[in-house]
């Protein structure tokens, strides 16, 4: 009796029996390789990995599972190529930073998390925060909590003053003089330790803030705030550990000594003129284009007491101008990966901005392609993220409609797997 049990437990284990895999049966399949919708297909999963994309509804076997999406269109899961998931927009938000722990922060990121992968995003670059980015990676990674993918930069680097200087709007006596551990530097010498001190506390890339920026509290949104020199240190740095560099920038000049610089990706480039857009394309720079946080600043900043005082004119002026920067940059034919900043937004709305970037020219079939095949290619992820083939990771989402007939189809996702696991619908 006692064999024949454990023979029983074996035959129902995948060390005997068949292990299950799912099936996806897809009405239409995005290949955003090709570039093309493709019709009845079934997507294979085994464990995390897909392990086969076959032509027509193969039927699974009595022990696999079968998912029907035969009236969704289906594609890789999305990667947004700028979040902060540490916060969200809200009046008087400028306050939080005095009164919120960093537990605070933690728990509130779980739900800014959750909503982001229940919405496609199965993959995210967390372009800066405090440090609980990474813890949050972490636990995601482990299971323990749900959310998309991270990788992070951790604390950004800017210089003294600058747009991510910790300390910028602070009275004198508690402004002290931040160095490059708290992410801020001037010089080269500076650079290589920011850089390092991002590799001991575990970041995954490099954000710098070439220029101001909107939402600090600093007087200029768009002034150049590196010089040509440091930037080429922290690439340099970078290089050493592994690490890319996306950099911040709004201004034109800064943009330039960024690219000139070395960085993979400006992110925004709000005021890129012809100048920059040359140089990007000999440098093969990425542009990631964030739309949806210019608009959104500047409708928020017709709120009375929405932001500061020195951050309204900043977010009127520079807001409008994102939309109209991408469509020349795209034009011109710049790489374009798709980000949002979202946390200067609502999260989960981070789809609103295949919209925007379809109303400003681009294919919708494009737009996907910045947000699947692209990201990956700026993450250095292309073997395992980006499209729906064979011995990638399983993550698949599905959205009700045909997002090129309507590009609103985008904001109706119905079915999200990571990795292999469903987590739509929950």
């Amino acid at each position: 009796m006692k064999k024949l049990c454990i023979v029983a437990l074996l035959a129902g284990s995948s060390l005997l029996g068949h292990a299950q895999k799912t099936f996806l049966h897809c009405g239409q399949l995005v290949d955003v390789k090709a570039g093309k919708i493709l019709t009845s297909m079934t997507i294979i999963v085994d464990g995390k990995t897909i392990s086969d994309v076959r032509n027509g509804y193969v039927q699974p076997t009595p022990t696999d599972k079968l998912i029907d999406l035969k009236n969704r269109t289906v594609m890789p899961g999305l990667i947004d190529m700028h979040v902060h998931l540490e916060g969200e927009t809200k009046k008087g938000g400028a306050a939080d930073r005095f009164i919120q722990n960093p537990a605070d922060i933690a728990f509130e990121s779980l739900n800014y998390a959750k909503r982001t992968l229940l919405t496609g995003f199965t993959t995210v670059r967390d372009l800066g925060g405090s440090g609980v980015n990474i813890a949050l990676r972490n636990a995601i990674a482990k299971g323990q909590v749900a959310g998309p993918r991270i990788f992070t930069s951790g604390k950004s680097i800017a210089t003294t003053g600058g747009h991510a200087d910790p300390t910028n709007g602070f009275r004198k006596d508690l402004m002290g003089d931040p160095g490059p551990r708290e992410g801020v530097i001037n010089g080269s010498a500076d650079a290589y330790q920011a850089v390092r001190q991002r590799y001991k506390e575990g970041s995954d890339c490099i954000k710098i803030t070439a220029t101001g920026g909107v939402l600090s509290q600093a007087k200029d949104g768009s002034n150049a705030q590196f010089t040509e020199e440091e930037v080429k240190a922290i690439v340099g740095a970078a290089k050493d550990y592994g690490f890319k560099v996306a950099a911040h920038a709004h201004g034109a000049e800064g943009i330039k000594r960024a690219v000139r610089g070395g960085v993979n990706s400006i992110e925004h480039g709000t005021f890129l003129d012809d100048e920059g857009i040359s140089l990007m394309k000999q440098y093969g720079t990425w542009l990631v284009p964030t739309i949806t946080a210019g608009k959104s600043t500047a409708d928020s900043a017709k709120i009375p007491g929405y932001y500061t005082d020195i951050v309204t004119p900043k977010a009127l002026a520079t807001g409008p101008q994102i939309q109209a920067t991408f469509a020349k940059a795209f034009k011109a034919g710049v790489k374009i990966a798709f980000g949002t900043d979202a946390g200067v937004f609502a999260h989960g709305k981070n789809w609103m901005e295949f919209v925007y970037m379809h109303e400003a020219g681009m294919p919708v079939i494009e737009a996907i392609q910045s947000a699947t095949v692209g990201a990956a290619e700026l993450l250095g992820a292309s073997e395992q993220l980006g499209s729906i083939e064979k011995g990638k990771l399983a993550d698949i989402i599905a959205v009700e409609g045909d997002p090129v007939k309507d590009v609103k189809a985008m904001g109706r996702v119905s079915f999200v797997m990571k990795e292999g696991k469903v987590f739509k619908p929950e």
